[in-house]
């Protein structure tokens, strides 16, 4: 009976992995043999569990071996470094194309736009539209006049007004000089034109007596103050009285000559400051260049 007593002890220690050996009991007692059989099942059956299961580990253990694994993967190399410096190459090589292509289809463009701007095309004088156009004056002989008089001839026209004191015979004398200089020198008949600004003073008369003095060929042309005032628009003359004491007074007009070509369109304005050379010069250039 004692022996029996010591076999659950023996075979609780065999159940705990103590010992691996089983010490084989007397053959006499044919119970004990099966209960033997049975218990041994049990120890095996009990291992096999014991090593399926896990072993329990301490929160503090687990903590030092979560911190080892931690440490040895970042000691490790990280993968993908090699896609990530390729794809990095990529980007510099394709952004360095684009760039290179921009640049190169930019300088195309330019010069597409130089060769296109280097094209002369024909086309209408700019001034045509907006300098000239029809009137109805009367000339310095009473003689009813309108653009179309003058057709098929080069006309310089200046506007000013008979009791000018000096702006006006200062330029209708450069005037009367620079076409006789164009006649000298490229055998162009030029017509000069003289437009009254003044229409309450300057009469066929006046204007008649007033033109002589500065040239034969000098034309001088007058009308009613809306005809004037129609012409003038349409050559965008300024003008207006100024210093008006009864019938003495000045008017403050545009300093300007007009070139019309044969067609009575406009060609070019020639400012105060050219001299009878100069304005002479600038209307040969001008007709030459028309033909």
């Amino acid at each position: 009976m004692a022996r029996l007593k010591g076999l659950p002890g023996f075979l609780e220690s065999i159940t705990r992995g103590r010992f691996r050996q089983v010490i084989p009991l007397s053959a006499s007692g044919g119970s004990s043999t099966k209960y033997f059989r049975y218990l041994t099942v049990s120890a095996a059956t009990s291992e096999q569990s014991n090593a399926r299961t896990p072993p329990t580990v301490d929160s503090n253990d687990a903590k030092q071996t979560g911190e080892s694994d931690k440490t040895e993967s970042d000691k490790k190399p990280v993968r993908g470094g090699p896609v990530s410096w390729l794809s990095l190459v990529l980007l510099v090589l394709t952004g360095g194309g684009l760039l290179v292509y921009y640049d190169r289809e930019k300088k195309r463009h330019i010069e597409e736009l130089k060769a296109r701007s280097s094209v002369v095309k024909p086309g209408p004088s700019v001034g045509t539209a907006a300098i000239g156009g029809p009137f109805k004056l009367v000339n310095h002989v009473g003689k009813p006049v309108t653009e179309k008089d003058f057709l098929g001839k080069w006309t310089l026209i200046y506007f000013g007004f008979t009791h000018c004191p000096d702006i006006c015979p200062d330029e209708l004398q450069k005037m009367a000089a620079a076409v006789d200089k164009i006649k000298e020198k490229a055998r162009i008949e030029i017509v000069p034109v003289f437009i009254s600004v003044d229409p309450e003073r300057d009469t066929v008369e006046q204007v008649h007596d007033y033109v002589k003095e500065f040239h034969p060929d000098l034309i001088g042309l007058t009308g009613t103050p809306d005809e004037i005032r129609q012409v003038a628009r349409a050559y965008r003359v300024y003008y207006m009285k100024t210093e008006e004491e009864d019938s003495d007074y000045l008017v403050d007009h545009s300093i300007v000559m007009y070139l019309m070509n044969p067609k009575m369109d406009f060609v070019k304005f020639f400012g105060k400051n050219y001299d009878a050379d100069a304005l002479a010069e600038g209307i040969i250039r001008e007709i030459k260049g028309s033909n």
